[in-house]
């Protein structure tokens, strides 16, 4: 009765989701075809800043407004720094929170040290992630290994929601989450493996079929880790969604989640494949 429930849920919310999932991926794939880097930084930006405050508001206690807004501001700049400066602009952004970390918590003697890690930590998951994606982007043949990229996490996506709401019934983290399954788990894996098994169809990258396998495998568990760790903050938070801005999917954050882990993992392992 439970299972019937669950699905039935899962499928009353799914024209809103498929409307809002088309949207955006629409406008996230239009930019990454004729935004360039720097357009699609600045389209992170602005999703990142609105995930940001999303987790600020999850985590508060008591009004820091101050330093999320010293968080928030790195998220911006982090995507931006990589379109404009490379990865040592990252690093200088990185660096500068650093140092405005150590200092706030410091002076600011109404600051908690979970205060403090809750910006920095909210910085590092959303902007340094999402500038990473940038980074692919900027690679030989970026435009096409980010769209795959992103195309790989969104069928993986499909077909896990699918595949779990539908037949899902060994439970994969049932503390954290409990409507993932592990068979939802394996339909994403192969949605994610079928995408990069179809690149060399459409494009020639040079990457062998070894590591086509391995940066598939890579971004399904990333895919995986990062959209347990954002359930695990909602969890700890009490909420459901992290927000309400994406009908059928909860809020920003709800919507990128399984796009942070993954934008570092792939561009990592494609430059291990040579796609530098």
């Amino acid at each position: 009765m439970a299972d019937a429930s669950r699905r039935n849920a899962a499928f009353s919310s799914l024209p809103a989701r498929v409307a809002s999932g088309v949207f955006y991926g629409a406008l996230l794939g239009g930019v990454v075809l004729w935004g360039g880097e720097l357009g699609l930084a600045v389209l992170l930006s602005a999703l990142g800043a609105l995930a940001g405050w999303e987790l600020h508001r999850m985590t508060r206690r008591g009004r820091r407004l101050l330093a999320e807004f010293a968080g928030i501001t790195a998220i911006v700049l982090m995507p931006l720094s990589v379109a404009l400066l490379g990865l040592s602009g990252l690093l200088a952004v990185v660096s500068a929170l650093t140092v405005a970390a150590f200092s706030w918590h410091v002076y600011a003697t109404g600051m908690r040290l979970a205060d403090t890690a809750v910006v920095v930590l909210g910085a590092l998951v959303i902007g340094f992630s999402l500038a990473h994606l940038v980074a692919v982007r900027a690679l030989d043949n970026g435009v096409v290994l980010t769209l795959t990229v992103l195309v790989s996490v969104w069928a993986g996506d499909v077909l896990a929601y699918f595949v779990g709401s539908l037949i899902g019934s060994h439970k994969l983290a049932p503390r954290i989450s409990p409507n993932k399954s592990w068979e939802g788990f394996a339909a994403g894996m192969v949605g994610t493996l079928a995408v990069w098994f179809a690149l060399p169809l459409v494009a020639e990258t040079g990457l062998s079929h070894r590591w086509l396998g391995v940066i598939a495998v890579g971004i399904a568990l990333a895919g995986l880790v990062g959209d347990l760790f954002e359930s695990r903050i909602k969890r700890e938070a009490g909420v459901k969604d992290s927000g309400s801005l994406m009908p059928g999917h909860g809020g920003m954050l709800d919507r990128i989640d399984s796009l942070l882990l993954v934008s570092i993992v792939a561009y990592h392992l494609l430059v291990m494949a040579g796609a530098a």
